[in-house]
């Protein structure tokens, strides 16, 4: 039980330590030894954090209440799972992207805000994880759109300050959604509390219709977070204002908080039994294949770097939300293991555009030629990511989609099934349409290129180091496919 707790509000204390603590900025001749000073801690308190996590992933068997609510609601805490693989990946992105800007966070102002925040974040996305019920849930939902709202308005510009304030509009819209779903839900449940058949069996019969929409709209709520259409837009308009180590956490994790929830609903209301063949499950099979071509062929078309693949992070989380819609064994599986791929791969590219963006100040695609010359480690990693984006084996992103297409045409789903396929085939071709020319251009930039002025430019260690750790976690789940596929399968049963 204590485990739990340290996990989660230490991170957020130590969060707030240290916007207390440094809450004038680092200036001056003592700026150098503040800054080592706030970076020690930054890196003590995540590393603390860490641990705490893993040990209670090991150790934290029982549940516990918090505090109740009211009689039947409380604030409840149990690991499962589905939660625990979700906090394994937060643990590690948000390592990786913790170190990597300790050296690039030296060219922004305001470093101690920004640490003292992202460990706040780091606590609330714990929660999320842990959180044993949808109740619990939903409040660290909250939060967690709150707290990571100040990482996307960080430089203060006027467009970081817009783009925040889009973040929230459709982040509480969605939030709002959930919580509609919650109220009625609540009319027909002994409990909230996740694997557990909660919904009555009388009131599915009674009320069957009814349930499909509220399903529905919790669906399109906790999709907001995840990105998908209609209520995308904020996720490219957020990206590329925020500190790349930023756009990585919210890419590869914090845009996953939607579809953690997703699932959780689905299990609320026992699926595949009683949302497989509805007209919801029709509905959210094209709102997801909508968003996967659209995210890509947006990304095909944008010049800026980070918004480019910010669009790829709208298409790629439609892959998860898509296997999920498919409501089979095996794309559920595929949905989880693609968060993992997804996950590292955007991770590695955010953490790459970062690494040029701080080396050369270069932010547009057209400006990447010959920049393979110059950084070729940071480059090489980045062309591995894209490959796995692409799925190319023997990155775990070609396995992933490899098992979302053959369970979706497996499931015998009218002209969708054999359509999804298809949608990610179309995709996968624009993703490398998109991602592949960078590349290209970094390392063959043509004859007449001024190679006088080459010279190496490649970060430091902070830097390329977490770059590398994540890129070779995205090929090892591709190297060792059935052993991390069973593993998920175990986790993941309906």
């Amino acid at each position: 039980m204590y485990l739990i707790l340290l996990s989660v509000f230490f991170p957020i204390l130590a969060g707030a330590f240290l916007l207390i603590r440094y809450r004038t900025p680092l200036s001056g001749e003592a700026r150098a030894a503040e800054r080592k000073t706030l970076v020690t801690l930054t890196g003590c308190f995540l590393i603390i954090t860490a641990l705490l996590v893993v040990l209670c992933l090991f150790t934290a068997k029982e549940p516990f209440t918090l505090f109740h609510l009211t009689r039947t609601l409380s604030i409840y805490f149990e690991i499962d799972g589905i939660g625990a693989l979700f906090s394994l990946l937060a643990v590690i992105i948000f390592l990786c992207a913790g170190f990597f800007s300790f050296e690039y966070m030296k060219h922004e102002e305001r470093e101690s805000r920004y640490y003292g925040f992202y460990l706040l974040v780091f606590g609330v996305l714990n929660a999320l994880c842990f959180a044993g019920n949808l109740i619990t849930f939903y409040l660290f939902f909250e939060l967690l759109t709150l707290s990571s709202m100040s990482l996307v308005l960080h430089n203060g510009s006027k467009e970081a300050i817009m783009a925040g304030l889009k973040y929230l509009f459709y982040s509480l819209c969605g939030a709002y959604a959930v919580l509609f779903g919650i109220y009625f839900l609540c009319q027909y449940t002994h409990t909230l509390r996740f694997g557990h058949s909660s919904l009555f069996f009388s009131a599915i019969a009674e009320h069957g219709g009814f349930l499909l929409f509220v399903a529905f709209v919790m669906i399109l709520g906790f999709g907001v977070k995840a990105g998908m259409f209609p209520m995308h837009a904020w996720l490219p308009t957020a990206h590329p204002v925020a500190p790349a180590p930023a756009s990585a956490v919210l890419s590869a994790v914090i845009v996953k908080a939607g579809v953690l929830g997703i699932i959780r609903v689905i299990n609320l209301f026992d699926a595949p039994d009683f949302l497989a063949g509805t007209w919801m499950q029709t509905a959210w099979l094209c709102l997801t294949l909508i968003t996967v071509f659209m995210g890509s062929l947006l990304a095909y078309r944008e010049p800026v770097l980070k918004k480019r693949l910010a669009y790829s992070t709208v298409s790629q989380l439609s892959y998860i939300l898509f296997g999920l819609a498919v409501m089979n064994k095996e794309a559920f599986t595929g949905s989880l293991l693609h968060i993992l791929a997804h996950g590292f791969v955007k991770a590695v590219l955010f953490l790459c555009a970062g690494a040029i963006i701080y080396k050369t100040g270069k932010t547009r695609v057209e400006e990447m030629r010959g920049i393979g010359k110059e950084m070729p480690l940071t480059m090489w990693c980045f062309t591995i990511a894209s490959l796995g984006l692409i799925g190319i084996p023997p990155t775990g992103g070609f396995v992933s989609k490899w098992h979302l297409a053959i369970s979706s045409l497996d499931s015998g789903i009218p002209v969708l099934g054999v359509l999804g396929p298809i949608i990610l085939l179309i995709s996968a071709l624009l993703t490398a349409g998109y991602l592949l020319p960078i590349t290209i251009q970094g390392f063959f930039p043509g004859a007449d290129y001024d190679y006088s002025k080459l010279k190496k430019i490649e970060p430091g260690r902070l830097m390329t180091v977490p770059i590398v750790i994540l890129t070779a976690l995205s090929v090892l789940l591709g190297l060792f496919p059935n052993a991390i596929f069973n593993l998920l399968e175990m986790i993941g049963r309906w």
